[in-house]
């Protein structure tokens, strides 16, 4: 699947600035600016295009409009020494989730791992740059998130959506370059059908179904009457896999909650379960980074079916690609800059 990106390389430094200043200047504190831009930058800088910048223009709206709140910090609802629930409040959610990984690290130290729960965070952007957190620090971190507030993947078997594409993800350390593992419960994402709907694009296989229960390719099924939804992972096939992992994510999220699809609906947002755990509180991370190094020396060692492909670990492209444009600077995809260049001019902040 080609994605069209500009050939314009940004430095990270300067895209940053321009989305914390806009952040700013749409009234959201400057340490929460600062969170939310540097998480955004990180998605575009790992190639998560879709879960970085882009989103910079739809959370401008949804402060705009209210739907983000950008003052206070969550409301500590339970508090234990290895878990803890918090109501978000609908505040940025990649300042909540680092926020959360910091406490969530802190409990690890002395109880060997930590649990937080957030109901009513906003969208939390790409699950990358928070796995890189933590496996840098020698932490183990297990990373859910459900959006109770809209629905486009239905129960296998099912024509009526009932799931967002729910992600359940890890990162943790190897001794070398970092796993960063996010799977989708669904075939695809929502960002990535909405962008391809806008381009006239195609999925690169049937992962859809439209209104009729006909397999498709193509993201307008997902938007004409009677509307289509996004396949559980594992298709027509295997779909029950992803069913059951949709299931296993609502659990862990509104089940743990006690808030999600049984409630009023309050607009785009998350509900979110983080759990960090570390090593050194079970046989160390010496011993952790030695099993799960030699694991990925065998992965790497596989012979490829394609020579010119050799296997690499989940997130080793992502880490690859990081390191090459914090160099060089980053290649944004052909559309985030338009999109956010009436903002840039409401706010009077130049464009990078």
């Amino acid at each position: 699947m080609h994605e069209e990106t500009s050939q314009r390389r940004i430095p990270v430094a300067e895209l940053t600035t321009f989305a914390q200043a806009l952040l700013r200047k749409a009234g959201m504190p400057d340490d929460k600016a600062q969170a939310v831009a540097t998480v955004l930058v990180d998605g575009d800088l790992m190639g998560h295009t879709t879960h970085g910048l882009q989103l910079l223009a739809p959370y401008l709206a949804e402060i705009e409009k209210g739907a983000m709140t950008i003052e206070g910090g969550p409301e500590r609802l339970s508090s234990l020494p290895a878990a803890q629930l918090w109501d978000g409040r609908r505040l940025p959610g990649p300042w909540l989730v680092l926020q959360a990984l910091e406490q969530a690290a802190t409990l690890a130290k002395t109880q060997g791992t930590g649990t937080i729960v957030i109901r009513r965070s906003h969208h939390i952007a790409s699950l990358a740059s928070y796995h890189r957190r933590a496996a840098e620090r020698g932490l183990m971190l297990l990373l859910a998130c459900s959006d109770p507030n809209t629905a486009s993947v239905a129960p296998f078997g099912g024509l009526d959506p009932v799931f967002t594409p729910n992600p359940i993800s890890a990162g943790f350390p190897t001794g070398g370059t970092p796993a960063s593992v996010d799977i989708s419960t669904s075939t695809t994402t929502n960002g990535l059908t909405n962008r391809l709907h806008q381009e006239g694009g195609k999925l690169p296989a049937p992962w859809l179904i439209d209104g009729h229960g006909q397999p498709s390719d193509d993201p307008a099924v997902l938007f004409d009457e009677p509307k289509g939804t996004i396949l559980p992972l594992g298709g027509l096939d295997s779909g029950h896999k992803g069913y059951g992992l949709s299931l296993l994510v609502e659990a862990l999220t509104g089940g743990l909650a006690g808030h999600g699809r049984a409630d009023a609906r309050e607009g785009w947002g998350a509900t979110v379960f983080l759990q960090v755990m570390d090593p050194a509180a079970f046989a160390g991370l010496a011993a952790f980074e030695r099993q799960v190094g030699e694991v990925a020396r065998q992965c790497r060692a596989s012979k490829p079916v394609d020579a010119k492909r050799p296997v690499r670990l989940p997130g080793e492209r992502a880490y690859g690609l990081a390191a090459t444009q914090a160099a060089s600077g980053v290649s944004l995809h052909a559309g985030i800059l338009p999109a956010l260049a009436p903002w840039a001019g409401r706010y009077g902040v130049p464009l990078p």
